[in-house]
């Protein structure tokens, strides 16, 4: 698996996913790891009525907060600004990367630390920098271990997840002057601390993501396990946070059933290890922390979803990962098969207001719909139901009154819309339908052997001889 992933959600996405499945050491990764995860959440939400309770808490605040977003994002600038951070609004990927440019430039910037940011990879905020002659590495250890091995993260939580022990042994020995072949994990993690240790120091500005914006306090919180955050946030001269206009909640008490929610079905943890709270740059006095603090704002297709009553429930995500956990074709294909930034079914829901329908559509069409995603989403969002207005959409004629989103229509068929229409019209006259179904009946021999991608792994289907409607008919005589 050390094969640099270039993100294309649509071209070969079932040729990457037939890949994956046939590659039995990484669905055993997988499977090992989904099984941990799963068990590590139930051993924390073992009291059932506690979860229901706390997933509809969480499912209120974070309706409430979509339902004030444009005041709350006013009054959280407001405060922010009075705070002394420096707030930037960007509507895409690249208004985003290039405010992010102009502050590092500022700054006569030669290397940016990175703490983990799922938006940054949104954007392709690495790229950018390098294009710029900037140096943005990753400080989170999987983050640091994929983008040694030229790969992207397969997780948005546990980004090195899809790779052993020995491959990430192998890896460090050839990546890493002077460093030995080892498989003991407590080795590698100092090896890897060690080499990140010195870069903290070397940075000249930091960058994280954001968990939660409080709007009242005008307060940044960031959830983290190894540090490397607080040392992103603290160390470097000037910090930078980047973050999706959907994080915004109005009040510090909305924050905390979120973040037991967050943690708890992440990684079965009952609290992480840190939980950054930042307020202002470093004040006098002070002995340590940025003297310039920058929030970027970013929608990216973000606006699309807020304007749909039904797809604004995709915004309540609070980017856990349970639903991939879960997901029985994400433990399957992972996260590169997918082709996008956020696999897994949040990826599938997200991604089309990100990328447009046209190139993600694919993504709509590989559930199995069994609900299990949304059984364990701690904010209650639809997935399933999302999913499948999400198909409508990709089948819908273009400028049609079904068609709202970008690229709705990207997958409609000529034959498969005549087919549905020829349906239709069978189905709504009775008489029609009796005569239709007769004639399949009585000709299902003809049904042909090979019926496309059904018959690869199943029986051919075939009509049965005689239908309901003449058994019935005969037992009655």
């Amino acid at each position: 698996m050390n094969q640099v992933v270039h993100f294309q959600p649509d071209a070969d996405f079932r040729q990457r996913s037939r890949a994956a499945v046939n590659d039995p050491a990484q669905r055993r990764n997988f499977r090992g790891a989904m099984d941990f995860l799963q068990e590590k959440r139930r051993a924390q939400f073992a009291d059932r009525d506690e979860l229901a309770g706390l997933r509809e808490l969480g499912e209120a605040i974070r309706r409430y907060s979509l339902a004030r977003l444009p005041q709350l994002l006013e009054q959280l600038e407001r405060n922010l600004v009075a705070n002394g951070i420096r707030v930037h609004w960007a509507e895409t990927a690249d208004e985003a990367n290039a405010i992010a440019l102009d502050i590092a430039r500022s700054h006569d910037a030669r290397t940016i630390a990175k703490g983990k940011s799922m938006v940054s990879e949104e954007i392709g905020f690495n790229h950018a920098m390098a294009d710029a002659g900037i140096d943005a590495f990753e400080t989170d250890m999987g983050e640091y271990i994929v983008e040694l091995a030229g790969e992207k993260p397969s997780h948005i939580i546990m980004p090195a997840i899809h790779k052993t022990k020995q491959e990430i042994a192998a890896l460090f020995a050839e990546k890493i002057p002077g460093v030995d072949y080892t498989e003991d994990v407590d080795e590698l993690i100092r090896i890897g601390r060690k080499v990140l240790r010195r870069k903290f120091a070397e940075a000249d500005i930091g960058l994280s993501g954001v968990n939660f914006a409080v709007a009242e306090t005008g307060t940044l919180c960031l959830v983290e396990n190894e540090g490397n955050g607080r040392m992103c946030t603290t160390v470097p001269k000037v910090h930078i946070a980047v973050t999706g206009i959907e994080k915004v909640v109005e009040k510090l008490e909305h924050v905390l059933p979120l973040y037991s929610l967050l943690t708890r079905s992440a990684t079965g943890q009952t609290i992480t290890t840190y939980f950054n709270m930042i307020s202002h740059p470093r004040q006098p006095g002070e002995k340590d922390g940025p003297g310039e603090v920058h929030l970027i704002l970013i929608d990216n297709g973000r606006s699309q979803a807020y304007a749909d009553e039904q797809l604004r429930a995709t915004l309540q995500c609070i980017r856990c990962g349970a639903c991939m956990n879960h997901c029985p074709v994400y433990a399957r294909i992972g996260g590169h098969a997918y082709g996008t930034t956020y696999p897994g079914p949040i990826g599938a829901i997200v991604s089309p207001h990100m990328l447009g329908l046209a190139a993600t559509y694919p993504l709509a069409f590989a559930s199995t719909l069994c609900g299990a995603c949304v059984e364990v989403c701690p904010v209650k969002i639809p997935i399933t139901d999302i999913l499948v207005r999400l198909r409508n959409e990709a089948q819908a004629r273009p400028g049609g009154a079904d068609a709202s989103l970008r690229g709705s229509g990207a997958g409609r068929s000529a034959l498969a819309s005549a087919l549905w229409k020829a349906w239709s019209l069978i189905y709504s006259r009775l008489g029609l339908y009796r005569l239709t179904s007769w004639f399949i009946s009585r000709g299902h021999q003809l049904s042909p052997t090979d019926q496309g991608a059904w018959t690869r792994c199943r029986t051919p289907l075939k009509p049965a001889a005689r239908r309901l409607r003449d058994l019935l008919h005969e037992r009655k005589r």
